[in-house]
């Protein structure tokens, strides 16, 4: 198995993973094929693939932000069972995010995540990937450390149509098991910076930043 950075989509592994990405995720969560130029060919947003003879088997974007010293998991695909994806992309991404906080001479302080609610809303079946079931991932970002922030989540559609995403949590993955919160400025600027690339902000999406700007901390809690 290999893990393979992906960088202009006129790579040949972009075209595979991005049709990956069409069959698992419903088309809101789907970035058009031409939009992805521009986050590939930024230096802050890493996309790498598991490849197995010539197949891509599984994605895995995420950014890190040195400011912070956080990162951000965009998504994980798991398109095949039997191989130990999961684990492969987990070990090879913390392994990159922690060689890019040593550059900066520190240990990561952890990892946001977006992770669907399955027990809010049941009408994803990921293309019937069974890897990908909202159950089984939410359980397994919940072994990683995974835990939802205290606060109704909803995020701009990735259609740019101005529409709230429902039926997900907000999580964040500490490094030091014992953090029970984040400061909510931490969390407003992450996701101002995170969806600045989309123009239409829903009002609830608004909303919710404003209310965290009047935060001082948000609890993590159990996932």
């Amino acid at each position: 198995m290999e893990y393979i950075r992906v960088n202009s989509i006129e790579d040949p592994l972009f075209s595979k993973l991005h049709n990956l990405m069409k069959e698992v995720f419903p088309p809101e969560e789907v970035l058009e094929f031409d939009l992805w130029k521009e986050p590939l060919e930024d230096p802050g947003i890493r996309v790498f693939v598991a490849v197995q003879e010539d197949e891509v088997v599984g994605v895995t974007e995420y950014r890190y932000y040195p400011d912070w010293n956080i990162a951000m998991t965009d998504f994980t695909i798991v398109g095949k069972p039997g191989l130990s994806l999961g684990r492969f992309l987990a070990t090879k991404r913390m392994e990159d995010l922690q060689s890019l906080a040593v550059e900066q001479g520190v240990e990561l302080f952890g990892m946001f995540a977006e992770i669907y609610d399955p027990y809010r809303k049941t009408d994803h079946d990921f293309g019937g990937v069974k890897t990908m079931d909202p159950y089984v991932r939410r359980e397994v970002l919940s072994h990683l450390g995974y835990r939802k922030l205290d606060l109704d989540y909803v995020h701009p559609s990735w259609e740019n149509d101005g529409q709230a995403v429902e039926g997900l949590d907000l999580c964040f993955m500490p490094t030091d098991e014992n953090t029970a919160e984040l400061p909510a400025a931490l969390i407003a600027d992450f996701l101002t910076t995170y969806y600045s690339v989309l123009e239409n902000k829903p009002e609830k999406w608004l909303s919710m930043i404003e209310a965290l700007k009047r935060k001082e901390t948000v609890a993590l809690l159990p996932l």
